[in-house]
């Protein structure tokens, strides 16, 4: 006789903010989620556009040049593409290594340190709390500019498109580190239902009113500390519903604080199980570090055993020859943990982007919805 078995490949479902999406953002939607179950993705911000000794070398990477490979997720910065500095020429360099990692198969995220556009201030300018309110309000000066602003961000991400000529899909990381004062859209300047408002207002209309179906919408709180009993609630602070949040996502400055990491990757991995949304370190890394063991023992230590799809690294800053400008998160030529990093690279729980499947196809047995 035969007996009847359970289908030992259910289908997993998830759910998508834009059920318009295109078909290669689903395929990575489902990709992301796919993967976590293996291992995670190495990332780190701005690593195609310049390193700590070099700028604007095509094919160039920090990581490339300690590993032989490229990072799987390319972080980089959509606010220059939108506010007044949106005539800058480096957004051309930002366009080309976009679409280079894309070329290549990696993934993509992208944050704004977006400018104030009420004071004319930076983003770390938090001298008003009238900012999202006026955002907010119709008819506001405030409001047009603003507008204007996410224009910009939609026509750039309705005409990136990769040698296939398909539209690159992007990891879109808005109002990051909401949790914390230093911004203009912080807990410091909005009110919970201000943020939540603006939150939600920044999707519908990307997605809604400019036809911007190739973002998947990350959140991304400030996580330092060991938050104990908290954690959940700190990661979930100002939450602006499962209908407008793809992504879990957190930016984790814990320096040398390995529990913190620890306990954060632990919760986040369990609110990711529970709302069936993918999850991942949106920015990490000690600026300035010098510890041998970096990679081995306070990465991949910390992430074995969590289901996060990426860790990615804060940037290299290009410094030249000044070498008292410590502004660095991560690996180049020369620093005492290359070897350490090379071992993570090789532990077959890391991915870079030669280990990475087709992330823009969708995986068997997955639907997005």
């Amino acid at each position: 006789t035969v007996t009847q078995t359970a289908n030992p490949h259910p289908t997993v479902s998830l759910k998508i903010v834009d059920k318009n999406a295109t078909p290669e953002t689903k395929a990575l939607y489902a990709n992301l989620w796919a993967l976590s179950e293996k291992g995670f993705m190495f990332g780190h911000h701005d690593d195609l556009w310049y390193g700590r000794y070099w700028y604007d070398e095509p094919g160039n990477s920090d990581t490339k040049a300690v590993c032989g490979d490229y990072p799987g997720v390319f972080s980089v910065d959509f606010a220059e593409i939108m506010d007044n500095r949106h005539g800058n020429q480096a957004n051309d360099i930002r366009r080309r290594v976009i679409i280079e990692a894309y070329d290549r198969g990696e993934v993509i995220t992208a944050c704004c340190h977006l400018n104030n556009p009420l004071t004319g201030g930076d983003s770390w300018d938090n001298s008003s709390n009238e900012v999202v309110k006026n955002i907010l309000t119709e008819g506001n000066a405030t409001r047009t500019k603003y507008l204007q602003w996410l224009d910009r961000c939609a026509d750039f991400a309705n005409n990136l498109r990769g040698s296939d000529g398909k539209l690159i899909p992007i990891i879109f990381r808005p109002y990051h580190e909401h949790t914390q004062t230093w911004s203009w859209w912080s807990s410091k300047c909005t009110t919970e239902e201000e943020f939540i408002e603006f939150w939600r207002f920044t999707i519908t209309y990307l997605r809604d009113v400019k036809g911007v179906h190739n973002f998947i919408y990350a959140i991304s709180p400030q996580m330092d500390a060991d938050y104990g009993n908290g954690v959940k609630g700190r990661l979930l602070h100002r939450w602006p519903g499962d209908d407008y949040v793809d992504f879990l996502g957190m930016d984790c400055y814990h320096y040398s604080n390995k529990q913190a990491f620890k306990s954060n990757l632990t919760a986040m991995s369990a609110l990711s199980l529970e709302k069936m949304k993918p999850c991942g370190v949106t920015e990490t890394g000690p600026e300035g570090f010098d510890w041998t063991d970096y990679w081995t023992n306070h990465i991949l230590a910390c992430a074995k055993g969590s289901r996060v799809s990426m860790i990615v690294m804060w940037r290299n800053k290009f410094v030249g020859s000044n070498e008292s400008d410590r502004h660095f998160y991560s690996v180049y030529p020369g620093h005492p943990s290359e070897n350490d990093f090379r071992a993570m690279y090789n532990d077959p729980a890391t991915f870079f982007s030669s280990d990475l499947p087709d992330m823009y196809s969708m995986p068997a047995y997955y639907e997005v919805k």
